[in-house]
């Protein structure tokens, strides 16, 4: 039974380390490209509106409940279970954890922030750097979980 359990909670890890990986690699290869292509007035609205519509259901499901599965598995992994893939387990949980969602409440959310309450005289030096800044630390929470998804996926084969 233990078994079973383990091997559907890693399947749910890389599957959502996958999906929040793909969504996040989205907004690095062409959704930020895109908003920096546009007028800033234009592409400051556009992400304010999606740093809105992001809060919602399906998308807080797959990043925290990824989240929460990986929490649970790095403390099984370090432990109660043994071998080549509790290690995985535990260093793709690590990674997710600190990778995308860590990185995300200390880098990306911030920025948020300083988006929604920037006046127009700010927002002028902010787009610039906001886009800069967001950007790599969406590479670094688009790659991780990527990368996640791989070793889970790899801790599976080797059970």
């Amino acid at each position: 039974m233990l078994e079973r359990v383990l091997t559907a909670a890693v399947v749910t890890a890389a599957i959502g380390s996958g999906v929040v990986g793909g969504i996040f690699h989205a907004f690095s290869t062409f959704v930020m490209p895109a908003l920096a292509r546009i007028p800033a007035e234009q592409g400051i609205a556009a992400m304010r509106m999606i740093n809105v519509t992001v809060i919602n259901p399906l998308f807080m499901l797959a990043w925290m409940g990824t989240s929460l599965v990986c929490l649970i598995l790095a403390g099984g992994a370090l432990f109660w279970w043994q071998g080549a893939g509790s290690w995985l387990i535990l260093a793709a949980s690590l990674l997710y954890l600190l990778g995308c969602f860590a990185s995300t409440v200390i880098f990306n959310v911030p920025l948020n922030n300083q988006l929604a309450t920037a006046d127009a005289a700010q927002l002028a030096t902010l787009w610039p750097r906001y886009l800069r800044v967001w950007t790599m630390w969406n590479h670094v929470r688009s790659v991780a979980p990527i990368l996640s998804a791989i070793l889970f996926i790899l801790a599976m084969v080797l059970k």
